[in-house]
């Protein structure tokens, strides 16, 4: 039996789900009265998604069904970053979205520093995007996980390779 016990602390999201949540709220568009002549567009990038539409209540309403379609499919909404709309030409407006994966260096500093100062039995250590929990009780890696999860954070945060 190993003397050690650890887990990862991640923030991603299923892409795929994500791919799937968009196409949905594609259809809609296409079928929604209030929004079928609007001329929406959604595309997805690397990085960000990005809503093209006539008016800032279409706007809105674009919003609000990939805010039901994500939830649908179990995304959780803080992947999703919404930037200022801008106008672009003919009278339309775009608003980028930009999608949040992994955490960011003064996150994962922040959050190590809570665990330590928290619970002394552990170890953390910053690996990339990610953060690795170390300790030699699987207890204390519980009290880490349900500490984690009590956090009011920008981002969502998954627990992988439970070890």
């Amino acid at each position: 039996m190993a003397d050690t016990f650890s887990f990862d602390v991640v923030s991603d999201f299923d892409r795929q789900e994500l791919v799937n949540a968009v196409d949905q709220v594609r259809r809609e568009l296409v079928q929604r009265y209030d929004l079928k002549d609007s001329a929406t567009e959604i595309e997805i990038e690397e990085v960000a998604l990005v809503i093209t539409t006539a008016s800032e209540m279409t706007l809105q309403a674009v919003e609000d069904v990939l805010r039901q379609k994500a939830t649908k499919r179990n995304l959780s909404l803080k992947i999703f970053d919404f930037q200022p709309p801008e106008p672009v030409g003919g009278n339309r407006l775009k608003q980028v979205v930009k999608l949040r994966k992994g955490l960011s260096q003064e996150l994962a500093k922040k959050l190590s520093k809570t665990v330590r100062d928290q619970i002394k039995k552990v170890s953390v250590a910053i690996q990339g995007e990610s953060l690795r929990v170390t300790g030699k009780n699987k207890d204390d890696l519980q009290q880490v996980i349900a500490l984690l999860k009590a956090e009011d954070l920008e981002v969502p945060l998954q627990f992988e390779n439970y070890r």
